[in-house]
């Protein structure tokens, strides 16, 4: 065993985490969710456990409930952020102490993986980074998998929250009032930004929003992140204001935007957490549709 891994970055390379893999201090997490669409229309969430013991991980990798342990169960809205207290059961349960350096990835495009990057810096700790790429990267790659569970080694997490990080309703409304200066970014996806797509009660984005979409701002073919400058030209309207605040259907994608917006030097970066979800379920709530 080596000494820690420092992180110099908060996004690393596949050839970074095998490099790696098996150090001292290096906890590897999967964060996937398993999203499918209801009979309804509308988008359903699964745990990721199956695919994650079934179809392979990360070797060493555990596995990140964002669904049960990572959200507040009794919130209104799926993956409701937990409070500083179920955070810090979860951080701790996972393994995640004083000292670890944590790399978070997904299946998907890195919106899960961004979520739990979020939560962390959150409740102020650092030491976290998203796999550029995650496991499809990986796999693509032919990198060795490991299979089955990985029990984690439980550890004492402190949360210390940054509220900064979050938004409120009242918030933006009072960014569309014009009483609030800031960048409003839209993280779903493009037909729902449009209104094409009705996911929702109401369909369409908040006024004044610039779209992001996840899925854009990751190179179709690698799954890794875009380059600095293809990341720019994505998130364009919104760089330079004097906050920006992410947010999508339910605060997930809206992350992997932050997370962009962050590593291109963006400091004032918010989340609505309550996203569309809670937006448009109030009948006085601005929606503007687009061709």
């Amino acid at each position: 065993m080596t000494d820690t891994p420092v992180l110099t970055s908060q996004l690393v390379s596949t050839q970074w985490l095998a490099d790696h893999l098996g150090t001292e201090g290096l906890l590897v997490v999967d964060a996937s969710v398993a999203a499918f669409t209801r009979p309804d229309g509308r988008s359903g969430y699964l745990s990721g456990h199956e695919q994650y013991l079934l179809e392979g991980h990360v070797p060493g990798a555990v596995f990140a409930d964002l669904i049960e342990e990572f959200s507040d169960p009794e919130g209104d809205y799926p993956f409701t952020r937990p409070d500083a207290e179920r955070f810090a059961a979860a951080a701790g349960a996972l393994g995640v102490g004083p000292g670890t350096t944590v790399v978070a990835y997904d299946t998907a495009v890195g919106q899960w993986a961004s979520r739990l990057w979020w939560l962390f810096r959150a409740f102020g700790y650092d030491d976290v980074a998203v796999l550029d790429g995650g496991l499809a990267k990986w796999r693509a790659e032919g990198r060795e998998l490991g299979r089955g569970h990985i029990e984690p080694t439980p550890a004492e997490f402190t949360a210390s929250e940054r509220p900064e990080l979050w938004v409120s309703k009242q918030d933006v409304e009072a960014v569309v009032r014009g009483e609030r200066e800031a960048a409003l970014v839209c993280s779903t996806p493009p037909k729902e930004f449009s209104g094409e797509a009705v996911t929702r009660v109401r369909a369409g984005h908040i006024p004044g929003s610039s779209s992001a979409p996840a899925g854009f701002l990751v190179d179709r073919e690698t799954n890794a992140l875009l380059d600095a400058e293809g990341l720019r030209a994505r998130l364009a309207p919104a760089l330079g204001a004097p906050q920006i605040i992410t947010y999508c259907g339910g605060g997930i994608a809206a992350t992997s935007a932050a997370f962009a917006l962050t590593l291109l030097g963006e400091r004032a970066v918010a989340v609505y957490d309550g996203s569309l979800n809670e937006w448009a379920a109030d009948p006085d709530a601005p929606l503007v549709t687009a061709d």
